[in-house]
């Protein structure tokens, strides 16, 4: 398997990919930005622990901390204690999680600094049932993933001589990880949740945002995307209503539901696509076969996972668009193919 590559652009257009962002340096990005409003308030290490609804209160987990609001958003992730609250009420909530989990594991840089692999590119190891993916770093390590299933065959629990499974399953990989070991001790198990609600709002004074009401595991790198544009229109439906806070976050929930569940079953798919057919030939040729059609047909003719990653078509629009595109395709494909045999036939009389 290790003398077994390919290289697989994203699209098109070579200067189209996916960034490998520093969730810490995005986070003090956002906090710079935030703090420069001097009416923005930041506290740290006061971890959500509910909400009074009637009295209209946050409270904090030291307990000695509770905070009246008049208009609350609760951006508070996957375990969100606000929405806890809300499935109290009158409220839809459904979790999934995968039988796989991830474990995260390092390629340090070389002792120069450089990185040990190409750098412009994400590397996946796909061996069907599990799959190791690495991300570069700009200080030239990469961050590594391995997905595999809680359970039985090529599982996290059948993993107890790590460097033997490495040995027998990712011989090249582990060339590059002098810390295997220790990363694969240290680091915990995580798990792939997807997290679907309705509604996202309560009477015009709380509303959800991103993870919150639409968690989605990461298999398309769209889940940090998602939340930014909840935080777009938002913005647009709070603008446009003003005051009357309720129809901004009603009109919010309904244009974006739609979109982020399509999103979570997308991401799903293409876990399976990464882990599963990435080192197939015929999927090789076949996403060849997408990049010629966009090159021939242009905007006729785009590959969901281009309006997915490269534009801001809504996720369930694009869904739609590729699944016509797909319909028009196939009709011209068997068309053609009576046609020549059409062809052939009469030829013969």
């Amino acid at each position: 398997r290790s003398d077994q590559h390919s290289f697989q652009p994203y699209g098109l257009d070579p200067s189209k990919a996916i960034y490998s962002v520093s969730r810490n340096c995005l986070n003090c990005a956002l906090l710079d930005a935030a703090s420069s409003y001097s009416e923005c308030e930041i506290l740290f290490e006061h971890q959500c622990a509910g909400i009074d609804l009637s009295e209209r209160r946050v409270f904090f987990q030291d307990g000695e901390l509770s905070i009246p609001y008049r208009r609350l958003i609760a951006a508070d992730g996957a375990f969100s204690a606000i929405r806890a609250q809300l499935q109290r009420e009158r409220f839809d909530y459904q979790q999934h999680y995968l039988t796989h989990g991830y474990k995260e594991l390092c390629i340090p840089p070389t002792s120069s600094g450089s990185h040990r692999l190409e750098p412009n590119a994400l590397h996946i190891w796909p061996r069907k049932s599990f799959m190791l993916i690495a991300l570069p770093n700009r200080d030239g390590s990469f961050t590594c993933t391995l997905f595999a299933p809680f359970e039985g065959e090529n599982s996290f629990e059948a993993m107890r001589d790590v460097q033997h499974f490495f040995r027998e399953e990712l011989p090249d990989a582990l060339e590059l990880m002098p810390t295997l070991e220790d990363d694969f001790r240290q680091n915990p198990i995580g798990p792939l949740v997807t997290i679907r609600c309705h509604p996202w709002q309560y009477k015009g004074e709380v509303v959800l945002l991103g993870d919150a009401c639409h968690a989605v595991v990461p298999f398309l790198g769209q889940g940090m995307n998602a939340a930014f544009e909840d935080c777009f229109v938002l913005s647009e439906c709070l603008a446009r209503h003003g005051d009357n806070t309720e129809t901004a976050f009603v009109e919010y929930q309904d244009q974006r539901k739609e979109h982020v569940d399509v999103l979570a079953d997308l991401a799903i798919e293409n876990y399976y696509e990464m882990r599963d057919h990435v080192g197939s030939s015929l999927f090789r040729w076949k996403k060849k076969g997408e990049v010629i059609l966009h090159r021939l047909l242009g905007n006729l003719y785009i590959p969901l996972y281009t309006l997915i990653s490269f534009t801001r078509v809504p996720y369930a629009d694009a869904l739609r668009r590729a699944k016509r595109q797909s319909r028009i395709l196939t009709v011209s494909v068997v068309g053609m193919i009576l046609l020549l045999i059409l062809i052939w036939i009469l030829s013969w009389i």
